[in-house]
């Protein structure tokens, strides 16, 4: 790892060696109609096509790999609002490792059941009252297992970053220069592990975070330069997305890497849902969509080249589903 930040780009091409066996090379996709609504080339990296339903399976993968025979004896503890709970639970299952995932107790349902069906065992909490790391921590220190922080942890970081190997090595395989990439972001683990893999390739090429309103502590903590946290009251329906503050290993990652930092709206969100399942034939969760609502908002400032979305989740509820696509809030 580097003296400077956790993770460096070779850390990143090692975890792509590590995930390779287990992990899917996800599809980077073009649309025609895509390309005419943004008035530009646009490539969708489709992480929904991921083990679990999510890109956390990368980071989970990585980490769990590298636990020794004591350490998988004694098993793992993570916390998670579904998406890294199911790439945890799958990565445990793969691996041999009993996993214990602490999990808000308004987590959407199949990501619930998705993770107890993958083997894990779920210990609900109330996200508004309770500190789900102090939960875990305790949890982990009573029966001796790992912590597996859902973002701030380098190989969890670097296992995410693989993502930026793959959009480098699929848009050549396209013929596409690539100008800048949209990166959903909650902890920052992807956009910073995705960062640290690209801009060692390609030091030109802009990077952006993508929140929803109200937890945009990462676009307020670039502006700043220190870690801004979220207020308590804040709501969305980016249930992904709704970490309190920056990762204390991520935030100097992405301060030093990323172009800036865009905010959507709940409903630019669901917008977004209902033109990738209308027209690009996804299904994608509200907290994936963010940065493709950012793109077809034209939030995004441009670059010269193609501009990459990473649509980061595909677990959604199927009757809040229906609702959005329906129209209804």
């Amino acid at each position: 790892m580097s003296d400077i930040f956790a993770i460096t780009a070779a850390d990143v091409e090692e975890a792509a060696r590590v995930i390779a066996p287990a992990a899917v090379r996800t599809p980077l996709l073009e649309n025609a109609l895509l390309n005419e609504r943004c008035g530009q080339r646009v490539l969708v990296k489709f992480e929904g096509a991921q083990h679990g339903g999510s890109f956390k399976f990368r980071g989970a993968y990585n980490r769990l790999a590298r636990l020794n025979a004591d350490e998988r004896k004694a098993g793992v503890v993570a916390w998670s609002s579904g998406n890294h709970a199911q790439g945890v639970a799958f990565a445990a299952r793969l691996l041999g490792i009993a996993a214990t995932i602490v999990m808000p107790a308004d987590a959407p349902a199949i990501k619930t059941a998705n993770t107890r069906a993958l083997g894990a065992d779920v210990v609900a909490y109330d996200r508004f009252t309770e500190n789900r790391e102090e939960i875990a921590t305790r949890l982990a220190t009573a029966r001796g297992a790992v912590l597996v922080p859902s973002f701030d942890d380098p190989f969890i970081m670097a296992g995410q970053g693989t993502i930026g190997l793959e959009i480098l090595q699929q848009a050549d395989e396209l013929g596409a220069r690539v100008g800048q990439i949209l990166v959903n972001c909650g902890g920052g683990g992807m956009a910073s592990g995705i960062a640290t893999a690209v801009k060692a390739r390609r030091p030109d090429m802009a990077i952006y975070a993508v929140e929803p309103e109200g937890f945009d502590d990462t676009a307020r903590s670039l502006a700043s330069g220190v870690r801004e946290s979220v207020s308590p009251d804040a709501r969305s329906i980016c249930d992904a997305l709704l970490s309190p503050s920056p990762g204390v290993l991520t935030f100097p990652v992405n301060r030093a890497l990323l172009a800036g930092g865009l905010v959507v709206s709940d409903v630019s969100v669901r917008e977004a849902m209902r033109f990738a399942f209308s027209a690009l034939k996804l299904v994608v969760e509200p907290g994936g969509a963010a940065a493709l609502a950012a793109m077809l908002a034209g939030l995004a400032p441009g670059a010269e080249g193609a501009s990459v979305v990473v649509i980061s989740g595909s677990n959604v509820d199927p009757d809040a589903y229906a609702r959005i696509i329906a129209g209804g809030a």
